[in-house]
């Protein structure tokens, strides 16, 4: 009888696990996000085949998607916080796939019938249709965007409830499913174009858009079923009632902390601004009404507590120590293949999912703030290895050869691709533009390998403590910020991080050459640097000196980060 009934208890939980919301939102998560990674690998490589294997379109697109976001991200946040929450993630999924869908579609048209396009109307219809395919998916990106928003940064915290731990768990679980589809999607998209097509791979990424589609908004629906606090939204009015009564009147420069407090976003601002909407219908303020939302916005996450810790994250997005086109780049023109880089990037993938776990027990031991300070410590002194790699035997760190150099040959025409794969398309591509590789003799020694080993070892280890840190600072937005603003300052937040990350590739178009590759790794030290050195002030102002005590496993921990902003 106790057996039968232990089965029926560990039946039960397994069938109430598989059903919960939370497993709901993970599915629901793990579907978008491998369309996500599928469609972001695609739509560059069908870009680069589409304008005969150069990066200018590709070039266009990021430069599109990151200005579109950088400008709107706040509006966006904004439209987030003023609609009901299933109106909002319905929305912005049903966008976001039936862009892709038409972009995969469009995609398929030009693929198939490319060279009857070219001669009509001088080639304008092929420009029209790549200007077109730009359109659609920077307005899928945008979408994506709200929905990340919506789900990641607002339903996440209403599901979890007032339980900092299982909000802490949440957030690891769903960094865990970025990370392995980040490898695995674009595995799968990448053999279906190889053995079959572009062609085919256009029209099965816009199938499983169709699919996946459906079956998300469904789980949506069931989630927003099983949570009833998703169906109410607390009101500005509301909201700052509920603010007096929690915060206490302390001033925050006499010793009040973020961990004793929530400071009120945009407090004024908004309810001016709601007030006197009604008064004004003016077409001149109607037109300037987004305008005046950006502005909002921007003051409002000036004027937050957790202000320093969003901007330390931000400025870890100005490196090119990450696994994208330039280091890949850099590493070809090192002499590392294919193969080997396909290894690092899943050493990158293990070394971030270690990253997330280690950021569940370290928060449990030291609390989420010290959390912080303790992984921006252990990146920054695995990046130490970068630094050491530019000095290092087999470095082609020279700086006496001008970093404008290829930049200038580029503009000037006076040269084409050299042999040594200093021109900027060889090094954005790996060298692979070139059309006669270098003899097996003159492939570099084995020591010449020693500079770059250290770079790949000290950035694969830094991502313990950068994802780790990415997840601190993610649950300070969550808790920190009120309901009915976690849009607005989410959407602040990614229009920063991709700031930063526009920067990054002006930076290395200025400086394309791999002889300059080791100034762009010292400056990048140095902006996650000028990032730790940010968390460290909001960090030291919270906590002063209790800062640097960790608690023994015998004593009851504090928790150094406010209770979750109650749902109305």
């Amino acid at each position: 009888m106790e057996n039968s009934g232990r089965q029926r208890t560990c039946c039960e939980s397994i069938r109430d696990f598989f059903t919960s919301a939370k497993f709901l939102i993970y599915m629901g998560h793990a579907l978008s996000t491998w369309g996500d990674r599928m469609w972001n690998f695609a739509v560059a490589v069908f870009l680069v085949e589409l304008y005969g294997n150069s990066l200018l379109l590709t070039a266009v697109y990021g430069l599109v998607v990151a200005g579109s976001v950088l400008l709107l991200g706040a509006i966006i946040g904004d439209w987030v916080d003023r609609n009901p929450r299933l109106k909002v993630a319905q929305t912005s999924l049903l966008v976001q796939n039936s862009c892709v869908i038409v972009c995969g579609i469009l995609l398929m048209v030009v693929f198939q019938f490319k060279e009857e396009l070219v001669k009509l109307y001088d080639g304008w219809v092929l420009t029209t249709c790549y200007i077109l395919v730009i359109t659609i998916a920077n307005i899928a990106n945008l979408a994506s965007t709200a929905t990340s928003i919506t789900i990641q940064r607002d339903w996440v915290v209403v599901v979890a409830g007032q339980d900092s731990s299982k909000l802490a768990d949440m957030n690891a679980t769903v960094r865990i499913i970025d990370q392995l589809t980040n490898i695995l999607a674009p595995m799968l998209v990448g053999q279906i174009m190889a053995f079959g097509s572009h062609f085919i791979g256009c029209g099965f990424i816009s199938g499983w858009n169709l699919c996946s589609m459906c079956v998300e908004y469904a789980l949506l629906w069931k989630v927003y079923q099983k949570t009833p606090a998703l169906a109410a939204k607390a009101g500005q009015k509301e909201e700052q009632q509920e603010l007096k009564q929690l915060s206490p009147t302390k001033d925050p420069e006499n010793g009040q902390s973020p961990e004793e407090s929530s400071q009120p976003l945009m407090n004024e601002t908004s309810v001016v601004t709601k007030a006197d909407s009604p008064k004004q219908q003016g077409c001149c303020y109607q037109v300037s009404e987004p305008l005046r939302t950006l502005k909002a916005g921007w003051v409002a996450y000036y004027n937050q507590n957790i202000f320093f810790a969003g901007m330390s994250l931000a400025f870890l997005y100005m490196t090119v120590l990450g696994f994208d086109c330039i280091t890949t780049g850099y590493a070809y023109t090192q002499g590392l293949n294919g193969s080997v880089l396909s290894l690092l990037m899943g050493a990158s993938a293990v070394s971030g999912i270690c990253g997330t776990v280690a950021f569940t027990w370290i928060r449990k031991k030291c609390g989420l703030i010290r959390t912080g300070f303790i992984s921006g410590i252990a990146q920054l002194t695995c990046l130490i290895m970068c630094v050491v790699s530019v000095f290092a035997p087999g470095s082609p760190f020279d700086l006496t050869v001008s970093p404008f150099k290829d930049l200038y040959t580029h503009l000037i025409g006076e040269k084409t691709l050299p042999e040594a794969d200093h021109s900027l398309t060889s090094f954005l591509t790996g060298g692979n533009a070139t059309t006669t590789p270098a003899p097996a003799e003159e492939q570099p020694p084995l020591q010449s390998y020693l500079s770059v080993s250290l770079l790949f070892a000290g950035v694969i280890a830094a991502r313990i403590g950068l994802w780790s840190f990415d997840l601190t600072v993610t649950q300070l937005i969550q808790e920190n910020v009120i309901e009915s603003e976690r849009g607005v300052i989410n959407g602040v937040q990614n229009s920063m991080n991709y700031l930063l990350d526009l920067l990054h590739f002006i930076m290395v178009i200025l400086a394309p050459n791999p002889e300059a590759f080791g100034l762009l790794v010292i400056i990048s030290v140095s902006f996650v640097a000028m990032g730790h050195i940010m968390y460290f002030r909001f960090a030291f102002k919270s906590l002063g000196s209790r800062l640097f005590l960790c608690f023994s496993p015998e004593q009851k921990v504090e928790t150094d980060s406010p209770s979750l902003p109650t749902t109305v």
